[in-house]
């Protein structure tokens, strides 16, 4: 008796071993130290993916796809992943696709929210536009860019502090955060 309660407690240690070593073993923890002014030491904790896509649908049929060369899970908030060399395509019904590329992104996995930011560029039907940052969501059907925005097309090229585009409807709202500044118009000819 002594010895098959000895045997099944060595077999569930063992099942906990190896339990424990698969959990550790499937999600990759890198750990970082950042030392600040004040001498004292932080510690950060991530999960980090490569080769990133997410595919979401509304209910209307517009797709939204998202891939990224690497993905880093924020784990104080599972659903958030910060991106790094992002490209989204976002596939509308009855329009032309909208295609964004950007270094970086923060996805939300939840309402599917993004932000890109550094190096950004919009392209759709025969418009550009360039920036520093993009706050697009797809339950605001919005795009806001900002920070060093240039907006291109077949005619013109505009510079702006802010341009904001209803992603349905095309309609754009081109502005200056300052009053007294006006958005520069440049024609192509």
């Amino acid at each position: 008796m002594k010895k098959k309660a000895t045997i099944v407690i060595i077999l569930i240690l063992l099942v906990i071993i190896v339990l424990i070593s698969f959990i550790n073993f499937s999600q990759k923890k890198t750990s970082l130290k950042i030392i600040e002014n004040t001498t004292e030491e932080k510690s950060f904790s991530s999960n980090i993916i490569k080769n990133v896509s997410y595919v979401s649908e509304d209910a209307k049929g517009n797709k939204y796809t998202i891939n990224a060369y690497q993905g880093e899970i924020d784990l104080a908030n599972s659903d958030l992943i910060y991106l790094t060399d992002v490209i989204a395509l976002i596939d509308l019904i009855d329009s032309e696709n909208i295609e964004i590329t950007s270094d970086y992104g923060k996805y939300n996995i939840t309402n599917y929210d993004t932000i890109f930011s550094k190096n950004v560029i919009i392209n759709y039907q025969y418009n550009k536009i360039t920036g520093e940052y993009l706050d697009f969501s797809f339950d605001r059907e919005s795009m806001i860019v900002s920070k060093e925005v240039v907006y291109t097309n077949l005619e013109n090229i505009l510079k702006a502090d802010v341009i904001e585009v209803n992603i349905e409807t095309k309609d754009t709202k081109i502005f200056m955060h300052e009053s007294e500044k006006q958005v520069n118009i440049k024609s192509k000819e």
